[in-house]
């Protein structure tokens, strides 16, 4: 498959923006090839959100700035990770099993500790932004919409999959992604990387170094209560990195 209909794919799944439909999309392995543009639609999704900050940031302060441009990621996102969270902190939380904690994570109701998961994740990545010069915000947005959308081709390299493939909507198969297909993923987490580090490379390191802390605690949990991943588990993970990355580089820059 070309690499614009891989592109496509992962548009497609990450987003609601209308998408041509694709057969390719119904192959096993889809998900594992496409894996490798998720920080492509991370930068997309980051400038989408950027803009609305700057634009926001010109006309009201910057918590009502902050929480538009994260408002507006969620929205772009139909808050597929944000569902992840929710998901799998419920699941966590309240289930006393594997079966039992899956059983939940599939429950499209939420619960105590799915809501708690999404006020404090969607308060701590608000605030963050709200504590830096508009143009740092900006940067740190794209940065790490980017940088978060990474952490699953390393989680589906590390763990198996937990959950049922029979049971889900998307046709699916547990394959790794390729070494290349994550040194070109790498590549392009470093460009989105790069306004950010005009401004302070230092904040970049600091975010780096604790999305990466959250997101692998994440993943740890994961593998001890459920011995794997599910595609909540994948959404969980990529909104910790995208919390801890953001909080880090706030810490530095603010």
């Amino acid at each position: 498959m070309s690499g614009t209909g891989e592109f496509l794919n992962a548009l497609r799944f990450m987003t609601i923006v209308p998408v041509p439909s694709s057969d390719a999309a119904t192959a096993a392995e889809w998900l594992s090839h496409c894996v490798k543009y998720f920080p492509a639609v991370g930068i997309c999704v980051g400038l989408v959100s950027a803009a609305v900050l700057l634009l926001a940031g010109a006309i009201w302060g910057p918590v009502i700035a902050a929480l538009l441009a994260v408002a507006t990621s969620i929205v772009v996102t139909g808050a597929l990770h944000e569902d992840g969270l929710a998901d799998t902190a419920d699941g966590f939380g309240g289930g006393r099993s594997v079966e039992k904690r899956l059983a939940i994570m599939k429950d499209s109701r939420i619960g105590a500790y799915g809501a708690l998961a999404l006020a404090f994740g969607v308060a701590l990545r608000v605030t963050a932004l709200a504590e830096m010069p508009l143009w740092s915000g900006a940067a740190a947005l794209i940065a790490a919409h980017a940088a978060a959308r990474i952490t699953p081709a390393f989680v589906i390299n590390a763990l198996p999959y937990a959950g049922d493939t029979a049971a889900m909507k998307v046709s699916f198969t547990d394959a790794p992604v390729s070494a290349n297909d994550i040194r070109f993923a790498l590549i392009v987490v470093v460009g989105a990387l790069v306004p950010l580090a005009f401004v302070s490379i230092l904040s970049v390191i600091s975010g780096l170094l604790l999305g990466a802390v959250l997101s692998t605690a994440i993943a740890l949990w994961a593998r001890r209560l459920i011995d794997g991943y599910t595609g909540d588990v994948l959404g969980a993970i990529e909104q910790m990195f995208e919390i801890g990355f953001l909080l880090g580089v706030a810490a530095i820059i603010r």
